[in-house]
């Protein structure tokens, strides 16, 4: 079975006397550790659909379940508790709290879950040590360079655990040097620890280094490149 199973999802938003329909019948299967990746042209519905997935916005139509649970139909309590312990998501501007460290941003997450403090802990030096900031852990947001918050950004999306990862245009806000090394730190984490993970870019070359790549376009999934695993992304 599928890991995240999207079945005949349409979301429909009004505006004014309008009615907008970003996705329009899209259906989709992510298998466990996959690696997949999706372009669009701006406002083509890219980013609704990671938020759909991720529990934070609601289809109109359809249904999607993620590691067997449906969660269309949740109430908005439930799915802040499922999304807590089975979404990991990394945004294009990082969204660090600039008064926590970067630990503490990590640990986060972990907040909201039944954990004693021994095992955040346990879950933070681990987060810190796969993205290779182990000696940052004290530093602010502000001490840090532009790659190395989204690398905390990336850590607190991994620390749960979570089932699946989403990420949208995280190499969005970065100059071309340093989003080359967050994408082979995220083909790495895919690789290493079997990291399922859903990428938003409007980039292609950072598309082609999944091993999926899907498009949108007018609200409908293209399938346009199936490759094997890259070997020029190396490791991070």
């Amino acid at each position: 079975m599928p890991l995240v199973e999207i079945r005949n999802v349409t979301k429909h938003y009004h505006k004014g006397g309008e009615t907008i329909t970003p996705l329009d019948g899209v259906s989709l299967d992510i298998e466990s550790g996959e690696f997949v990746s999706l372009m669009g042209a701006s406002g083509t519905g890219k980013s609704t659909l990671l938020n759909l997935i991720a529990g934070i916005d609601r289809a109109s139509e359809g249904t999607i379940a993620v590691a067997g649970t449906e969660i269309t139909r949740m109430s908005r309590s439930g799915l802040a508790n499922w999304r807590a312990a089975n979404v990991g998501y990394v945004f294009q501007t990082h969204n660090l709290v600039p008064v926590l460290t970067a630990y503490e941003n990590i640990e986060m997450p972990l907040l909201l879950l039944p954990m004693s403090r021994t095992e955040r802990r346990r879950r933070v030096g681990i987060a810190l040590e796969a993205v290779g900031l182990t000696d940052r852990a004290s530093h602010y947001p502000r001490q840090l360079s532009g790659g190395q918050e989204q690398r905390v950004g990336i850590a607190r999306a991994i620390v749960a655990h979570p089932k699946v990862v989403v990420a949208d245009e995280p190499t969005g806000d970065l100059d071309a040097q340093t989003s080359e090394q967050i994408l082979k730190l995220l083909v790495r984490l895919n690789r290493e620890l079997a990291i399922t993970l859903l990428m938003v870019t409007h980039d292609a070359d950072a598309a082609s280094i999944a091993s999926r790549q899907l498009r949108l376009e007018r609200g409908k999934l293209v399938e346009f490149a199936a490759v094997g695993p890259v070997a020029a992304a190396g490791s991070a």
